[in-house]
């Protein structure tokens, strides 16, 4: 009777070991092909596994090492129901990658405590500090729960990641928590953009002219009120005005040229820092442009896809154009959020010329084919669209002591340029534009584009 019943104990543990002790993953729900992409709400890891049965270090070069290997690639799913496969976490399924492995196999494999076994996932470079977490807190928190070892690539060139163990369910565990942080990780603000769709505004001589007469006059010279009213930028900074710089007077207002020599250069840099401004928040001429669309493009395969979604897209955005020539009108200026005492973006708003709203189409159809690929990730896929062209922002500033919740005070700068007239100007180009990368015209390196319809000369 105690054999009969222990055969029948191992039995039942033998039949539970094959979804158990799994060695492949594939998606739980039905894929819609679009590799190398993520969806908005939910990314899954297709990962593949090659099985090897292995000993120790020493018979190594004798017998194969048992060794798993994951591929991280996030991909667009829909739901779909799969009554076959085993649901780990909402999220994948475990099956038996090899047809020939035996449920004899992995329970002696398996029962052997000091054997060493190992998974190698497949993680794009930008992406592994987050597994590391910071000062290594994340690695840590994950090998001393589930008894693992991580291992980094030892160059920026390699990408494989390797958890090292004695259980393969806990190496499994692993490799899941390893997923979710790279999910939470790529959804928030911890990924910095690297890519955006953009409309060049660079391209006209005469913008350009007028966006350096813009930075040089403000960090040049600064306006102070004559006027008996409040002085923005303070009464200590007008006691320094007045004290260390030339006064000139130009029509009914007081402009304070500051000096380019001697002690008075140094009460200008102590001005501008005094109000948060600085050369490096201002937008460079060269890269000056009209922003669509942000984009979080980690690897050379999301490139490679939205650049081929732009493309595909090209006749359905001179629809909304009407196969017509577009232009812009940039007047004035405005904050993004705050106000111009705590400023962090200053733009100049924009308008279409004609006010027929075709640009407006035109870029909502661009955002649509984006996020329908699966290439625009977190809450970025609700925003709203809001055309603009940033001519300062405090995210530039070099001096990174400042704090998180950075500004400056744009006062003065709005009483001078708030009714600015910019100018109009046709819209001549889509980018796919590469974010930290510069072309030989000083423009964001452009890895797609499209061509708009000229504006007919007239002679």
């Amino acid at each position: 009777m105690i054999a009969s019943t222990c055969r029948a104990f191992f039995t039942s543990r033998i039949d539970r070991l094959p979804r158990l002790l799994s060695v492949s993953y594939v998606p739980s729900y039905a894929v819609r092909t679009f590799q190398g992409t993520i969806s908005q709400a939910n990314l899954r890891s297709l990962t593949t596994m090659n099985v090897g049965k292995g000993g120790s270090h020493q018979t190594a070069q004798k017998k194969k090492q048992r060794a798993f290997n994951q591929v991280w690639k996030p991909i667009s799913t829909e739901a779909a129901a799969s009554e076959e496969k085993l649901e780990v976490d909402g999220s994948v399924s475990l099956q038996p990658s090899r047809a020939d492995i035996s449920k004899e196999e992995l329970v002696s494999e398996s029962s052997v405590t000091d054997e060493k076994c190992s998974i190698t996932m497949q993680v794009d470079t930008p992406l592994l500090r987050f597994v590391k977490g910071k000062g290594g807190s994340i690695q840590k928190q994950i090998e001393e729960e589930l008894k693992v070892r991580i291992i980094f690539p030892s160059s920026k060139e390699e990408n494989s990641l390797v958890i090292e163990g004695n259980k393969v369910e806990n190496m499994t565990k692993a490799s899941e928590r390893i997923k979710q942080v790279l999910e939470e990780a790529v959804n928030s603000r911890m990924l910095d953009y690297s890519h955006f769709i953009s409309l060049p505004l660079a391209l006209h001589p005469d913008l350009l002219k007028k966006l350096i007469k813009f930075q040089s006059t403000i960090l040049g010279e600064i306006a102070v009120d004559d006027s008996g009213g409040t002085d923005h930028s303070g009464d200590e900074l007008k006691r320094q005005s007045v004290s260390q710089m030339e006064v000139v007077e130009e029509k009914d207002q007081v402009r304070v040229k500051i000096a380019e020599r001697g002690a008075a250069s140094g009460s200008k840099s102590r001005i501008l820092s005094d109000l948060g401004i600085d050369k490096s928040i201002f937008i460079k001429p060269k890269t000056f442009h009209l922003t669509v669309l942000m984009l979080k493009l980690w690897n050379k395969d999301r490139v490679a896809t939205a650049s081929d979604v732009l493309q595909r897209i090209s006749s359905k955005v001179m629809d909304a154009l009407e196969n017509r020539p577009i232009s812009i009108q940039l007047k004035g200026l405005t904050c993004m959020k705050g106000s111009p005492a705590k400023a962090r973006v200053v733009y100049a708003p924009v308008y279409e010329v004609g006010d027929e709203g075709r640009l407006v189409r035109a870029c909502e159809v661009i955002r649509d084919a984006f996020v329908e690929s699966g290439l625009v990730v977190g809450n970025d896929a609700q925003q709203s669209l809001k055309l603009h062209a940033t001519l300062m922002n405090v995210r530039h500033r070099k001096n990174k002591k400042k704090r998180w919740n950075d500004s400056f005070d744009a006062r003065q700068i709005f009483d001078e340029y708030e009714s600015e007239e910019w100018g109009k100007y046709p819209i001549q180009e889509i980018h796919l534009s590469q974010r930290f990368k510069f072309d030989e015209s000083g423009y964001y390196h452009c890895c797609s584009s499209i061509a708009l319809p000229h504006p007919t000369l007239t002679i």
